[in-house]
């Protein structure tokens, strides 16, 4: 036993040291700099405080956030600096070259990753690869790879340059119009005001006194966000919007969602290895406390943005992980197999990480509304629907691998827990159907609403179709008997494929059809490895059990 709680310990251990290797905004507060995250810019169509501004244009620019590089500053730190004196920075290797084509058509060796602006812009064959980019942009074609990948660069390149000459900073509300005025259109007053902030920071970067210089930029920001909004009272931000999103930043609430499923799925686990029910409960409180801060990052998201949190990838990633949670959680209580509970806490932490991981694909920023969404009625009873459906597949899904395990360890050592998984799923699959349906059919009515039509095979629309006939076919072969134990195991994992078209190949892959607003690259390669693999682990798992001379179950 002290052995055992010996090695929880230490897991604990582990993942909390993880998470605060991770906090890495925690520290902010403490900083002379700090006033200078409060104060609001105008940028992607929605105010945001300078210090979201910052984060997501050093996500584009140098993915740095949580580690800045060899800089080892916050992020607001580094982007006003750029305002300051772009020039310090000219020689400084600051943007990233990922795609070993690009750098072949740059004439850069293999292992170049990190350049300088100096380094892009002295580059004889920059203009013929931007020249390439364009062309294609004439043409219409779709992009693929080593064009997003030019595109990136290309971004890189123009924010940086329109940070530096400032007029990527749009800080003060026009009375004429929803623009804001950005830092170079601003008159002689207010431009004064916004060099106090300047001076303040500089001062609070070496600071000999840090209160002192702590409150000397407070001053100038507070100077300058109460001139602003005396400018035009009515269409200022509030304090308490920045003040909550700054809240978010620092948080980040759904990676601390994510390491409690995770500690939740160790704690689930380790009952099986150690006989310890005791660890039952653990696993539930640490689940319940994942589910805690997934809700309370969604209400944050739900408040900054007033609307659903379904509108792009990175969104819908994180309502399916909590779907799932909530589905795995109702099936537990149920039938108190803690199977499920294991499989949802999984796939909630996979799915989170995923969200941590790939910002580049998946990203996390509070957009506004594509005016084809701009309805939340529609995006509640239409949109979560039919991607809370996903989340009951793919925890079918889970519970299907689960189930492969147990059928690789020996099938009949674990034939109740088979029996266990196998309802459970089709519970699940129960549940997916159940709403994907009539998601199907409010989408419908939805396109008639917007398009003039109800249905127009559009390929999100098809592939929704084949979704929803494929697990009603699934669930028919099970009710005729066709499909016994393993067959339904099986089947849960691979009819998740057809989710995965649906759900990212549409948007990812053919990046055609009138659901534009969802479309992205990236992430192609490792979405088809994921769905090889699982595809692979099926006939694996299959030709081992027939090779154990078991009667065929399918």
């Amino acid at each position: 036993m002290d052995r055992g709680l010996h090695c929880i310990r230490r897991l604990i251990l582990a993942v909390l040291f993880l998470a605060g290797g991770l906090a890495g905004t925690s520290a902010l507060a403490a900083l002379p700099t700090e006033a200078l995250r409060a104060l609001p810019v105008q940028d992607a169509g929605r105010v945001k405080p300078f210090d979201t501004f910052a984060r997501e244009t050093l996500e584009l620019i140098y993915e740095i956030e949580g580690k800045n590089g060899p800089e080892k500053k916050p992020a607001y730190e580094i982007v006003m600096t750029w305002l300051l004196k772009p020039q310090a920075w000219e020689n400084k290797p600051l943007f990233e070259i990922r795609h070993n084509l690009v750098k072949r058509a740059l004439g850069l060796p293999p292992e170049a990753r990190y350049l300088s602006g100096q380094e892009l812009i002295k580059n004889e064959k920059l203009t013929l690869v931007m020249q390439e980019l364009q062309s294609r942009r004439e043409n219409k074609e779709k992009l693929d790879p080593y064009g997003q990948a030019l595109q990136r660069l290309e971004n890189q390149l123009m924010l940086f340059r329109e940070i530096a000459s400032g007029r990527a900073l749009k800080i003060w509300p026009n009375p004429d119009s929803e623009n804001w005025k950005s830092l170079g259109d601003l008159d002689e007053p207010t431009q004064n005001l916004f060099m106090d902030i300047g001076k303040s920071f500089v001062e609070a970067l070496d600071p000999s006194d840090p209160d002192l210089a702590r409150a000397h930029l407070q001053t100038a920001v507070t100077a300058f966000v109460d001139a602003a909004r005396h400018a035009k009272p009515e269409g200022y931000v509030s304090e308490s919007k920045i003040n909550v999103e700054l809240h978010y930043n620092d948080l980040h609430p759904f990676k601390w969602a994510w390491l409690s499923y995770l500690l939740a799925v160790i704690s689930l686990s380790l009952v099986w290895v150690l006989k310890k029910q005791w660890l039952g409960k653990a696993g539930w409180v640490f689940a319940l406390l994942g589910f805690a801060f997934h809700l309370y990052g969604f209400a944050l998201r739900i408040y900054l943005t007033g609307r659903p949190p379904v509108s792009n990838m990175y969104e819908t990633v994180l309502w399916v992980s909590f779907g799932c949670v909530l589905f795995s959680m109702i099936i537990e209580a149920v039938y108190h197999w803690r199977l499920a509970l294991l499989a949802g806490a999984a796939v909630g932490s996979f799915c989170l990480i995923l969200t941590d991981l790939a910002p580049a694909v998946l990203d996390p920023s509070l957009q506004p509304l594509e005016p084809v969404l701009r309805s939340n009625f529609w995006l509640t009873v239409h949109v979560m629907t039919i991607t809370v459906s996903y989340a009951a597949f793919f925890l079918a899904f889970a519970l299907g691998d689960v189930g492969l395990f147990l059928y690789f360890k020996g099938e009949k050592l674990y034939e109740d827990r088979i029996k266990a998984v196998v309802l459970s799923l089709y519970r699940a699959i129960q549940i997916g159907v159940a709403l994907l349906a009539p998601g199907i059919i409010l989408g419908g009515v939805w396109a008639d609403y917007s398009w003039g039509r109800f249905w127009g095979w559009d390929p999100k629309e098809t592939w929704a179709l084949i979704v929803l006939l494929g697990y009603v076919a699934l669930l028919h072969a099970r009710l005729a008997g066709i499909l016994k134990n393993f067959g339904m195991v099986c089947a849960a994992v691979v009819s998740f494929s057809l989710v995965i078209m649906c759900w990212y190949g549409v948007n990812f892959v053919l990046g055609a059809g009138l659901h534009s607003y969802g479309f992205g690259a990236g992430g192609v390669e490792y979405v088809s490895i994921f769905v090889a693999l699982q595809l692979l682990a099926v006939i694996f798992v299959a030709m081992l059990r027939r090779g154990r001379n078991l009667k065929p179950a399918i």
